[in-house]
């Protein structure tokens, strides 16, 4: 059993239940813990503190129990069971209009270094941390035991976020499949909406979930509006646009894939063709050149991370203040603007002031009608802050 022990003063964190233990916490060791081993967290004084991942970084453990003992035989499906509660009580379970949804999100779910989404009884999972990497085959174990028959497979797309450093064999595929399971891009539904998610090739997990409410959001402001949704990945933007009355949509991205699925959702909906265009084309560079002053009386900017670590915050705060600026002056006058950040280091703080920036660049009246996060499913422990990564503004532009 592998003790870690920490600095004097250096527990308090700890005692609040944060998740982490950093590695400039630890005093010594004792034992010889490989990368994803359980090891066991004391305080200076010897009082157990602790259990959880060991790995190699900044983050030295990454907190499973606050107990400091063992973990129980049963402790992954006691957790999923956890996780399953709080989705029941976010009223997602078994809703008749949304079938896809977060079941596991990491520290929000007191399992840090693991992501598993849904998707009408698929589970694909992604490891952070190669003690979530090492623990797929009980993860797997316990989805079945906690969803039975509700469960038709589990895959592993972790090639893309475990640590590539550790020698792990990171090939993504099935852990487990049920019989009757038919392999293929798999159709949810999302608030009544269609959407064909192709996990396995597919960014992420194949659909960004996290924007679930705010899509909903767009739906409601969108009646009579030309709309531009760039970035737009699948088109899930455009859906609910279209759902709620816009004129007409164009969806832009950059990635031929994407753009292909986003034609296949209109259809999946019923859309006609002549409603909305599909772009494929860098989405900055479209903005600022191929569209038109007041063309689109909606725009939503939603771009990926700009900033994935500190080190580039100061680049990432520059690009969302030139990328909403672009968009600021060329929306339609009492146009609106739903803009994004989704970069866990670019607090919300900071994503507002690079957003009045670029106001204040424009030269336009604007004011903020709304402002949005993430969803329930994707919740954040009360200890840990850091999890409270998506942020939007919804702007009303003169």
């Amino acid at each position: 059993m592998t003790r870690v022990y920490l600095k004097k003063g250096r527990d308090a964190s700890l005692r609040r239940f944060h998740p982490w233990v950093f590695s400039g916490a630890v005093a010594r060791v004792d034992g010889s813990p490989a990368e994803g081993d359980v090891v066991f967290v004391y305080s200076a004084e010897g009082e157990p503190l602790a259990a959880g991942h060991w790995q190699v970084g900044s983050i030295a453990v990454r907190v499973l129990s606050f107990a400091g003992d063992p973990l129980l035989p049963t402790f992954w499906e006691e957790a999923l069971s956890a996780a399953l509660n709080a989705r029941k009580a976010c009223g997602l379970w078994k809703s008749k209009k949304t079938n896809c949804f977060r079941l596991v999100h990491g520290e929000g779910d007191g399992l840090p270094g693991l992501i598993i989404d849904w998707y009408d009884g698929v589970a694909v999972m992604q490891a952070h941390s190669v003690g979530m990497f090492r623990a797929k085959a009980k993860i797997c174990e316990a989805l079945q035991k906690v969803f039975g028959k509700e469960l038709k497979a589990v895959y592993d797309k972790s090639s893309g976020t475990a640590p590539f450093k550790a020698g792990l064999e990171l090939v993504d595929g099935f852990i487990w499949q049920a019989p009757r399971y038919k392999p293929g891009p798999q159709t949810v539904l999302e608030n009544g909406h269609r959407f064909l998610v192709d996990f396995t090739e597919g960014q992420k997990t194949g659909f960004f979930l996290d924007q679930r409410e705010n899509r909903a959001l767009v739906e409601r402001y969108a009646a009579g509006k030309n709309v531009l949704n760039l970035f737009c990945y699948t088109g899930g933007f455009s859906v609910y646009a279209l759902a709620g009355g816009a004129t007409h949509v164009d969806s832009v991205d950059s990635s031929a894939k994407a753009i292909s699925l986003v034609g296949k959702n209109m259809e999946l909906n019923g859309f006609a063709p002549e409603s909305h265009g599909e772009i494929c084309a860098d989405a900055i560079e479209y903005l600022g050149r191929e569209c038109e002053d007041g063309r689109y009386d909606l725009i939503i900017v939603d771009p990926p991370a700009f900033a994935k670590h500190r080190g580039a915050l100061q680049n990432a705060l520059r690009a969302y203040q030139r990328l909403n600026a672009a968009a600021i002056s060329k929306v339609a006058p009492g146009g609106l603007v739903f803009t994004f950040s989704c970069s866990q280091v670019v607090d919300k703080e900071a994503f507002a002031l690079a957003v009045f920036s670029a106001a204040a660049q424009t030269g336009r009246s604007v004011r903020i009608l709304d402002r949005m996060c993430q969803p329930c499913d994707h919740a954040v422990n009360i200890y840990h802050p850091e999890g409270e990564y998506l942020k939007g503004l919804l702007l009303y532009v003169e």
